[in-house]
Parts: C-alpha cells; structure tokens; sequence
C-alpha cells in the first residue's frame, strides 16, 4: 500500500521524473520594503523565473534577511508557492560576496545585498546566480521587492548558462543560525490568478 505524499514531496517528485527534469533546486532571494504585497513578490518572481527561462517547478525556497522573516507578503507568496522561506542575519548575508554591493542597501538593511546575498547562501557553498538582482514594476509607485536566482554548485539547471556572469557564491556553509519557515500545508491546489499563473504566462509571452 502506498502512502500518501505530502504536497512539497509531491512537488519535489514529479518535477524530478517523467521528462528526466531535476529535482526543485534554485533559490529565490527576495529582498522587500515593510507592507509590500503579497501579489507583488509574487509577479516578481514569476517574472525573473521566466527571464531565465526556469519554470516555477525549478524553484526550491525562497530566502531573505531575518529582518523580513515576518513580512506578510513574503510568508503569503512562500505558501502560494509551496516552498519554505528562509532567513539570515544581516552580517551572514553581508559576508557573501555579491557583483554589485550596494552602499544604500547596506545603510537600509545591515547588509550589502539582500536577494542576492540570500540567494547565494541559501544555495549553499559554491552557489552561483543564475539572474542577478531584479526590482518588481508596480503601475504608479517605487518598487517594494527585489528577486535574485541563484543555483547549488554542480546542480542540474535545464542546461543553460547563468544570466549573470563572473560571480562568486557563499564561501562556506549555511549560517547554523537562519530560520526555516515553512509553508502551511494547502488542502488543494492555489488559483491561478492575475498574482499566481497569470503574471508568470504573461511574462513569458513577452
């Protein structure tokens, strides 16, 4: 007798079999303004995914500095999603040499970069990007998140090569200290609407 399979193993296992495509590895780094929206960091992601020619089935966790662990919109798009989200401390994130470290960012956050940073490590030692730094496009206002991909070393990416280039990853392994919040279990499957499904197709057209 089979036993059931929970919805993030299910996830793991049919993205790895059928068509020989790998098991969900690359990471999502978010970095987010206090109260961006849910529908927000969601289209952001969907868009970057699409970018690097990545299906949302490839994306594995989402990951962002400890300060943002709470942020409504990050926890909502991790559970949409049925990945965890992970955090760090600002100074684990800030030891993680990045492209292009920002002096603002540093001020805001504690840390030089965030998406990136959080992506690298969250990816493991050796990580490299797989697409750099990108903000979100909100109609009529400043952006409130960023997103970065970033890949495990010697992971099976779809076979093409990294959209940013000449990158270094985490030096060592995963801080012991970042939290894991994982993803409430869903009862069915999430609607794909203009904030799911809907963002990410329309991203892909372009």
């Amino acid at each position: 007798m089979r036993r059931p399979v929970p919805d993030g193993g299910r996830r793991a296992a049919d993205s790895g079999s059928g068509a020989g495509r790998p098991a969900p590895v690359l990471i999502a780094g978010v970095g987010a303004r206090r109260g961006v929206p849910e529908a927000e960091v969601l289209e952001l992601i969907g868009a970057v995914l699409a970018a690097a020619g990545r299906p949302p089935a490839a994306l594995a966790a989402l990951a962002t500095v400890a300060a943002k662990a709470a942020e409504p919109g990050l926890l909502g798009a991790a559970r949409r999603l049925g990945v965890p989200l992970r955090s760090y401390p600002a100074a684990a994130l800030a030891a993680v040499p990045v492209p292009a470290p920002s002096a603002t960012v540093r001020a805001a956050a504690g840390t030089p970069s965030v998406a990136e940073a959080a992506a690298l490590l969250a990816a493991g030692p050796g990580a490299r990007l797989v697409a750099g730094k990108r903000a979100s496009a909100p109609d009529g206002r400043p952006p409130m998140a960023t997103c970065a991909l970033a890949a495990p070393t010697g992971a099976d990416t779809w076979g093409s090569s990294a959209i940013t280039s000449g990158t270094q990853g985490a030096t060592g392994a995963p801080s012991a200290t970042a939290d894991i919040v994982l993803p409430l279990p869903r009862s069915a499957p999430p609607r794909r609407g203009p904030a799911d499904g809907g963002c990410r197709r329309q991203y892909a057209r372009r």
